[in-house]
């Protein structure tokens, strides 16, 4: 009778899975990460994220793991599973406190800077803000981990407002590797005029177009109208780095720095940019999904 006890409590401590089904999403062309925290999250230390495993199978982004280089103590960048929120249905969420998740491939998401576009979907909360480098508190970014730090990111000012780019990798001085931070025309701040609401939940959104020259970057906050639109130049030679979820990139030379407070209870990444109508779709599902409130 002790073994067949013990069996059940060693699974629950160390696998999540949802309480039920998730519904399928509208839309599917594309998907190339969903990362549920209802679904594929395996703890350790009670309620600590060792990995978090994509719903979308067969891609080189199949799973999300805890990262200790550069940390002074072990696991200390772990995130931890929070669950059944009632604000957002019951579902799950994963709280990152200056934490990360890292995909060990270099190469997943390169192409979709290359000309292919994105789109994104976070249903997350956000809470104060530690600063570290001034503005920086990513929720996650593959960022090349040399200059001119090529990639795309998605990010909180430090009182909250959403930020997001698409750096195309082009250095702003001649025979420079310094790339700005933000530059008008080569890595523009794509920005909320207002910020994001303390332990709120909310649906955020980021669109880059596909092409070879110029495209649009747009930023949504719960509805499919932007919150802030400017285009990018291409750069069909960009090389970002690993994904990581909770910072800007795999950033072993100062983990946490430039890390987000908050959570994040689903991450969807399409590798082309969706129709305004797909858009809209998946915007009434989510928001229906996690019981997301659109008015203040």
């Amino acid at each position: 009778m002790k073994s067949l006890l013990y069996l059940p409590l060693v699974l629950v401590s160390s696998v999540v899975f949802a309480d039920e089904e998730t519904s399928p999403l509208p839309v599917s062309k594309g998907l190339l990460l969903d990362l549920n925290a209802n679904q594929g999250v395996n703890l350790e230390d009670t309620n600590r994220v060792k990995s978090w495993h994509n719903q979308i199978k067969g891609n080189a982004a199949d799973v999300f793991v805890k990262q200790d280089e550069g940390r002074k103590k072990a696991g200390s960048g772990r995130p931890t599973l929070k669950t059944k929120v009632a604000e957002i249905g019951g579902h799950n969420t994963l709280v990152f406190e200056e934490q990360e998740l890292i995909n060990m491939d270099e190469d997943a998401f390169d192409h979709l800077v290359t000309g292919s576009g994105y789109t994104w979907f976070s249903v997350m909360s956000v809470y104060k803000q530690n600063v570290g480098k001034k503005d920086v508190n990513s929720f996650f970014g593959n960022l090349r981990n040399s200059a001119p730090y090529d990639g795309f990111w998605a990010n909180l000012m430090d009182d909250n407002r959403v930020w997001m780019g698409s750096r195309n990798g082009f250095p702003t001085k001649e025979k420079s590797k310094k790339t700005e931070l933000w530059h008008k025309k080569l890595n523009p701040c794509v920005i909320t005029k207002e910020p994001l609401a303390e332990n709120r939940y909310y649906l955020v959104m980021g669109r880059m177009g596909s092409g070879e020259k110029t495209v649009d970057l747009e930023l949504f906050i719960n509805t499919a109208t932007p919150a802030d639109k400017k285009t990018v130049p291409v750069n069909p030679k960009a090389n970002p780095s690993k994904m990581a979820v909770g910072q800007e990139r795999d950033a072993t030379d100062h983990p946490g720095k430039e890390s987000f407070h908050g959570e994040i209870s689903r991450l969807l990444i399409y590798e082309r940019p969706l129709t305004d109508e797909e858009l809209s779709q998946m915007i009434s599902h989510l928001i229906k999904t996690y019981k997301i409130k659109t008015t203040k």
